[in-house]
């Protein structure tokens, strides 16, 4: 079957991150979507899968509220002249997809695993025997993908294949669930380690946000809602 375009594949993205997080249904646009998804810091965003200069400088002009933001399907460097310095630009992404299949992860020893499914979301909890939070993650499900959101390990527990293992349980819970495909925008950080684990990088993605009170544009930062605190990060 030939491979999904870049279209269809972000299109397969939001159906699931939405479920995730909880935000409204996407809406259609001639350039892409417009998802609401109203938490502080975060009121909506728009996602280009194709952005052309023309309508990237048209939905800036018509921005009127502080935390929108522009998901842009192309290089840092590309998007960046496009945007004056009240649109700050965050840390890149980068859409990456993985087929799905069983598989069932070792827990390390002195770790336990609790994964359960609610609304539409997977989500995977590691712990320690005294019952502290080492690792979390969680998964949208929409239809046939499974949509890997908000991974996180905590700082103490680094470096010990916690977050291999929460993103491993995920992919097999997602195709219990009957998704054969997972699709996910991963930090800079979690590119290297879902390389690792057999995803495959589809195209970047430019993310910035409405700031109108920056007086220049600010040092990239991790994005309110995302995954700052984590080793790897899928955003």
């Amino acid at each position: 079957m030939q491979d999904p375009s870049i279209n269809e594949l972000v299109r397969m993205w939001i159906a699931g991150w939405s479920v995730s997080r909880g935000a409204a249904e996407a809406v259609d646009e001639p350039w892409g979507w417009t998802i609401d998804v109203g938490v502080v810091g975060h009121v909506a965003r728009h996602v280009l899968p194709e952005p052309a200069e023309p309508d990237v400088r048209k939905i800036a002009e018509a921005t009127t509220a502080p935390g929108t933001w522009l998901k842009l399907f192309t290089e840092d460097a590309v998007a960046r002249p496009w945007l004056g310095p009240q649109w700050r630009l965050d840390q890149p992404g980068y859409l990456m997809t993985v087929p799905l299949g069983a598989e069932r992860p070792e827990v390390p020893a002195g770790y336990t695993v609790t994964t359960w499914t609610r609304g539409g979301i997977i989500r995977t909890l590691v712990r320690t025997g005294a019952g502290h939070l080492a690792a979390r993650g969680q998964a949208g499900l929409a239809g046939p993908v499974a949509v890997p959101d908000q991974i996180l390990t905590a700082p103490e527990h680094r470096r010990r294949g916690l977050g291999a293992l929460v993103m491993r349980t995920l992919q097999n819970a997602g195709h219990e669930a009957g998704a054969d495909t997972a699709v996910l925008v991963g930090t800079p950080d979690g590119r290297a380690l879902y390389a690792s684990l057999g995803w495959t990088t589809r195209s970047p993605m430019a993310s910035l946000v409405y700031e109108p009170a920056a007086e220049s544009a600010a040092e990239p930062g991790a994005e309110p809602g995302a995954e700052s605190a984590a080793e790897p990060g899928a955003e």
